[in-house]
């Protein structure tokens, strides 16, 4: 029979181009190692993780399973975090570059307290938010400029309380908040304020509309203005002393003469210092559909400030909106290359802390240390060894139960070609760890088995139809195994308390799916072209080579 008659074959070809368009992405994705391997291979980082104060066992599990949300979603599939008694965390990473390490501290740290705000009331705040929704684009780029964006919808209860706030609010800016402070002074030099000017903002008009995206009910932060040259401290100094027991810290450039930080120092502050980036606070005016406009800030790190969308008169006549962004732009003064990957890195980050939700507790970040691999390179090997037995094992039953090349080739390249996908797959998407090489193991016997059920069922005599209905009646059992495999496996996977066995559900999962979808209807088409064609010939299957 000609090779075409095969080739042609929708299900075969799939499979086919399948193995072929992961094989290219390995090239061309995979990195110099190809694929990601786990902490037992390849070693990793821990970080250390002090609680600001003891907690439950309860807030423990659920601190450790924020934290584990937050690195996760960021792009770092295995992770795993360890809580220390009831006062400390470790948590560990497989290796990876020295940005990435300090992206996934600045995570860690953030205490994840999401707000949106609109005339110095809360319309939104983390538990408006619909788990599961939140999701970050990719970069926008028009000509230089570099903007980043993160989505998500609101629950029910969230999308109500938003259309109460908002009620009457046309064209007032949404002020986005994360891990916004409290009991915190801003003290900021006018210089910063500057940025206002090219929208024709005076400095009175700047610090006012800076004072207004500060201001939420007693929470207020305030936001002492020092002049060009700092000689007006001597004024301020008097306000700070009188209120170092009403707050506890002040955020300020790192540029700040040292006779002012001594002077907070001894008035018992503790100090937060910026970037001039990070104190600056830009500037936008909102166009009201008249000639009047609306000044607002657009975004203000120093104050966690993420974005200040305008509110549509669409949503501010008391109707519920449910989908909402949170946007941005990266830096003016960096390379192009540099903007798209700032925009990739903060939507990313932002994504990953809004979905693991706020920490319970204040957490204090350690110095991270490296650590060696188990086994390492030696043990990749011993593991490599033990897929490959696997398989000689599985071809040498095959060897013996059929004899017939024909049957014995398919059967092994199908299974090849299941475990290529599924090594693909997850060592390209996530991590291959020492649990996932055993799942992939586990899915080489599994899918040999399912398919001598096909083969048998195919050549039974006693069926007494024709080779599709046999096919049917062998399919059924594959799905209904599949089935009871995926079944026992998803306790497993979205366990938080088993996370070292959470890659040999994935690839058991990963392998019983692609096998019910890809792999069996394939080598089910393979018999069944083969086999239908020497029945049309009129001799018994037995026969049939």
């Amino acid at each position: 029979m000609a090779t075409f008659d095969y080739v042609k074959d929708r299900r075969i070809l799939f499979l086919l181009l399948i193995v072929l368009a992961l094989g290219a992405l390995d090239v061309t994705y995979g990195g110099p190692h190809l694929l990601h391997f786990g902490i037992e291979f390849i070693g990793g980082t821990q970080i250390p993780i002090t609680l600001g104060n003891a907690v439950t066992p309860d807030q423990m599990s659920n601190l450790i399973s924020i934290l584990q949300q937050r690195v996760s979603t960021f792009g770092l599939k295995q992770v795993t975090v360890e809580g220390i008694g009831n006062t400390g965390l470790y948590v560990t990473i497989p290796s990876v570059s020295a940005s990435e390490i300090n992206a996934t501290i600045a995570i860690i740290n953030s205490q994840g307290v999401f707000q949106g705000i609109v005339s110095g009331r809360e319309a939104l705040n983390g538990t408006s938010i619909l788990p599961g929704s939140i999701g970050s684009a990719p970069p926008s780029t028009i000509g230089s400029n570099v903007s980043w964006s993160v989505n998500f919808y609101l629950t029910p209860k969230g999308a109500t309380k938003f259309a109460k706030i908002v009620f009457g609010q046309a064209y007032q800016p949404l002020y986005l908040f994360l891990d916004r402070p409290t009991k915190t002074i801003i003290l900021l030099n006018s210089t910063y304020l500057n940025s206002g000017a090219s929208l024709g903002l005076t400095q009175s008009q700047a610090i006012t509309t800076i004072q207004t995206a500060a201001t939420f009910g007693n929470s207020s932060i305030p936001v002492e203005i020092l002049n060009g040259n700092a000689t007006n401290w001597n004024l301020l100094r008097p306000y700070f002393a009188s209120h170092n027991k009403t707050y506890a810290r002040v955020i300020l450039a790192s540029s700040t003469p040292a006779y002012i930080v001594n002077s907070l120092q001894n008035l018992n502050y503790s100090l937060t210092y910026l970037t001039a980036q990070n104190m600056t606070p830009q500037f936008e005016s909102i166009p009201t559909g008249t000639t009047a406009v609306i000044n607002a800030v657009q975004t203000w790190p120093a104050i966690g400030l993420l974005s200040a969308p305008r509110l549509d008169p669409g949503v501010t006549n008391g109707t519920s909106g449910v989908s909402y962004v949170i946007s941005g732009a990266s830096p003016a003064n960096l390379s192009l290359n540099s903007k798209i990957n700032f925009a990739t890195q903060e939507s990313k980050t932002i994504a990953s802390i809004l979905s693991g939700g706020s920490l319970p507790v204040k957490v204090i970040v350690g110095t991270p240390t490296t650590i060696p691999a188990t086994l390492g390179t030696k043990f990749l090997g011993i593991s490599g060894i033990a897929a490959i037995l696997a398989v000689i094992a599985v071809v040498a039953t095959i060897v013996v139960r059929y004899r017939k090349l024909f049957l014995i080739l398919p059967i092994v390249l199908t299974v090849l070609a299941e475990l290529f996908i599924i090594v693909s797959v997850i060592g390209l998407l996530g991590t291959i760890d020492l649990a996932a090489v055993a799942g992939m193991i586990a899915v080489v016997g599994t899918g040999v088995d399912a398919q001598i059920i096909i083969t048998d069922e195919v050549l039974s005599k006693s069926q007494g139809s024709e080779v599709k209905s046999r096919l049917k009646s062998a399919f059924y059992i594959v799905w209904v195994d599949a089935a009871l495999i995926i079944i026992a496996m998803l306790p497993l996977l979205f366990s938080t308390s088993l996370v070292s066995i959470i890659g040999f559900s994935e690839s058991t999962i990963m392998g019983a799916l692609l096998g019910i979808l890809i792999t069996r209807p394939a080598y089910g088409a393979i018999v069944s072209i083969h086999y239908q064609k020497g029945e049309s010939s009129g001799a018994p299957l037995s026969n049939v080579q």
